[in-house]
């Protein structure tokens, strides 16, 4: 009887290992591609110290570079964007973030205010696979899922990616049990330029008023960072397309003003952060490359230097060794996509 049980508890260990090696290998591995896949997960690494959280889209996470921030005032901050970042998923963003420590300021980029359904199954993934389970990344889940998803394709990504074996690349197989860091406290790095040269012309909308959707989550953000003492301030992120419309943009004023909340809108204050863009994007327009990100940043930090609780850490010597590591690895990344630039003339790897 004891030598069946062992067995059967063998012949259960063995399933369960073939399946956690084949999901290992099935699931993309965002490293080659969708390199954005990976940002969800890097927070972890960077979680404990920082007085400043970043929360959004592309607008966050390609025009903000934390570094800067440090390095000319001290601020410790991190950026907890994805693509098409929706605002529930920024708010559970914040949830999630709450679980290791309390910002003392949150930033969400409005932008995402338009959305109030999911995007798509990609988007989601990019944003959701990389959380740490909790009950918060259960109910991003159950808040951001397509009509045609499940969670259990989230509890076990095996039966969403069971059929991948065509797409299997050697990333795949090097990749499976470590991954490699690809932001810089989830800023997302590019130093090549491609200028705005023409901005097509805005299609007219039948209705510019944000759903009681978007209202809800903002709400609810709100009403989070106000019981945890923590200032929420409002951004319009620096990229100039797609556009932004007047109507959206006064329906954020109106919200702040009867909410006493701080909104910028960083289009309206191209003069004081110095953004050329036509040398200041790599994608003519859509989002800042370096030289963008370190000068929207730069601008930012005097006012974020002035918020209640952010203080310049500077003087605290285990913060500093931590940075001046990240800034070491900011340098580099900066001189491989150099070199790159010079050699090819593109940036053919964040890395």
């Amino acid at each position: 009887m004891k030598k069946k049980v062992f067995k059967i508890i063998l012949l259960a260990a063995i399933v369960i290992a073939t399946l956690g090696l084949l999901q290992a290998l099935l699931v993309p591995k965002y490293i080659e591609e969708n390199e954005e896949g990976v940002l969800a997960g890097e927070y972890y690494a960077n979680a404990g110290s920082n007085d400043v959280l970043f929360v959004g889209d592309c607008e966050v996470y390609s025009n903000f570079s934390p570094i800067t921030l440090w390095q000319e005032y001290g601020i410790t901050s991190i950026i907890r964007g994805t693509p098409s970042q929706t605002i529930w998923q920024s708010y559970y963003m914040i949830e999630d973030t709450l679980r290791y420590e309390t910002p003392k300021v949150v930033v969400y980029n409005v932008f995402s205010m338009q959305y109030d359904k999911p995007q798509s199954e990609a988007y989601n993934r990019l944003a959701l696979d990389g959380m740490k389970w909790s009950k918060v990344k259960y109910n991003a889940i159950k808040a951001s899922m397509t009509d045609e998803e499940t969670v259990t394709s989230y509890v076990f990504p095996l039966l969403r990616f069971h059929s991948r074996w065509s797409e299997l690349r050697g990333e795949d197989f090097k990749y499976m049990f470590r991954s490699l860091q690809l932001s810089h406290n989830g800023y997302v790095m590019r130093v090549d330029t491609k200028p705005v040269t023409e901005l097509p012309q805005p299609v007219p909308r039948a209705d510019y008023s944000f759903s009681e959707t978007d209202w809800y989550w903002l709400n609810k953000m709100k009403d989070l960072c106000t019981a945890k003492g923590i200032k929420l301030v409002l951004i319009k992120s620096g990229s100039c397309y797609p556009h932004w419309f007047d109507e959206w943009d006064k329906q954020i004023v109106d919200y702040a003003e009867k909410n006493k909340l701080t909104y910028i809108n960083f289009l309206q204050h191209q003069s004081e952060t110095g953004i050329d863009y036509t040398k200041d994007t790599f994608d003519a327009g859509l989002h800042l490359n370096l030289s963008g990100a370190e000068k929207s940043s730069r601008w930012f930090g005097t006012f974020l230097k002035d918020m209640p609780g952010v203080t310049d850490r500077r003087d605290d010597k285990g913060l500093t060794n931590l940075w001046n590591a990240k800034i070491d690895f900011y340098e580099a990344m900066k001189a491989s996509q150099y070199k790159q630039l010079e050699e090819t003339g593109k940036v053919t790897s964040y890395r």
